[in-house]
């Protein structure tokens, strides 16, 4: 195994796709020559050339467009905006085409694509680069919504959902992209989308989190189990949609108590549909009322107020142990 971070894990996703299927295709702004923003593409119009790599004007809506006229060709696109927030350029050919084809037609087409979307603040970047919006998408009937969290699961979970036969919107953590190295096997895997996992047991309480508020979540994991001696379970959903109810609802049931976690803004956030599914799975197991760990009802804020605006592991600590007091 290698050790790398996820922008060099999602680079060999993108990597193993192009070389072992020649539908896929990878298009974008700036995608090709200067091999993407943050560098997901670096090597690949080198490799696979300008048919198979492609940079496209600054047009999102022309972007998600071209690539929907792609898969109903036969090819597999994987089209990527440089910020989720420049997404709203393109929320008609998204909702409108991508999610409704397969119903549309009956099933006589599917829409097998990846939208891949740069995420989340912690990087202090100007207006519409920080927004976390994954609940619009997940809203959404006829798409997928997946967001990984560390190296190796994004790799996997980029070259499923490639692989996919109906439309993914893949949203990477930008905070993590360089924050951390993990092992990456050489040879391709892939994890099941709709499937999350447990990555730490416990028995007092259950965190559930995503993306980049996996790390936060886990150190605050940390310190519960050792300032306190408190027994832990952490979730990471992987994916937002569908959600894995069944390992949400059965970990609860155990631990009696939950905390939701997540950096969006609260109101109809993902952390809210968390929760309605533990109440109508798991009500009679719990212990506490179940508490949200979230960004708040306002836009991102500037520079100066984004550590504030994001969750970190004092915010969930402590409401970890308000659950548990209760």
């Amino acid at each position: 195994m290698a050790s790398m971070n996820m922008v060099t894990a999602l680079n060999m996703a993108l990597d193993d796709a192009l070389r072992t299927d020649e539908a896929v295709v990878v298009l974008g702004q700036d995608v090709g020559q200067d091999e993407g923003v943050f560098r997901v593409t670096a090597d690949l119009l080198k490799r696979y050339g300008e048919k198979r790599v492609i940079d496209t004007p600054l047009a999102e809506a022309a972007i998600v467009g071209g690539a929907v006229g792609l898969a109903l060709y036969g090819l597999k696109p994987v089209a990527e905006m440089q910020f989720s927030g420049f997404s709203y350029q393109a929320f008609h050919q998204i909702e409108q085409h991508v999610a409704r084809f397969r119903n549309r037609t009956q099933s006589r087409f599917s829409m097998p694509m990846v939208i891949r979307m740069p995420y989340g603040g912690g990087i202090r970047a100007l207006e519409h680069h920080s927004e976390s919006r994954e609940a619009y998408f997940a809203h959404t009937p006829g798409l997928q919504m997946v967001i990984p969290s560390t190296p190796r699961n994004a790799r996997a979970l980029l070259l499923e959902s490639i692989r996919h036969p109906d439309p993914v919107i893949f949203f990477e953590p930008k905070a993590t992209y360089r924050a951390f190295k993990e092992e990456v096997p050489e040879e391709p895997e892939t994890m099941p989308l709709g499937k999350a996992q447990v990555v730490r047991e416990g028995s007092n309480i259950t965190l559930i989190a995503y993306g980049a508020m996996m790390r936060p979540t886990l150190e605050a994991a940390d310190d519960l189990s050792e300032s306190a001696g408190v027994s832990v379970e952490v979730i990471d959903l992987l994916t937002v949609s569908p959600l894995d109810t069944e390992t949400i609802t059965n970990s609860v049931a155990k631990t009696g108590r939950a905390v939701v976690v997540h950096e969006g803004p609260r109101t109809c956030g993902i952390g809210a549909e968390v929760v309605a599914r533990i109440v109508e799975k798991s009500l009679l197991y719990l212990e506490a009322p179940v508490r949200r760990v979230t960004g708040f009802d306002v836009q991102f804020p500037y520079f100066a107020r984004e550590r504030a605006f994001l969750p970190g592991a004092d915010r969930i600590s402590q409401a970890a142990r308000e659950v548990l007091a209760f």
